[in-house]
């Protein structure tokens, strides 16, 4: 088991909706939750993992890429 599989439920695949999670910024334009104007559609996201001492260290669980 992975560090990050305790969030395989966050990267579902949902469909784009209109709500953003606001204060969030995410210029990962290839992810199915980045709407376009730099916000995140996601119902929620999950940073990780929780040993990380910088931000170097942590990664977006809630990525999935978008598929063309």
């Amino acid at each position: 088991m992975g560090i990050l599989d305790q969030y395989e439920d966050v990267r579902e695949n949902r469909p784009k909706s209109s709500h953003h999670i606001k204060g969030i910024v995410c210029d990962v334009k290839n992810c199915v939750h980045h709407d376009g104007d730099n916000y995140c559609t996601a119902d929620r996201i999950a940073v990780g993992p929780s040993f990380a001492t910088s931000c170097a260290d942590t990664v977006c669980a809630s990525f999935k890429a978008r598929t063309l």
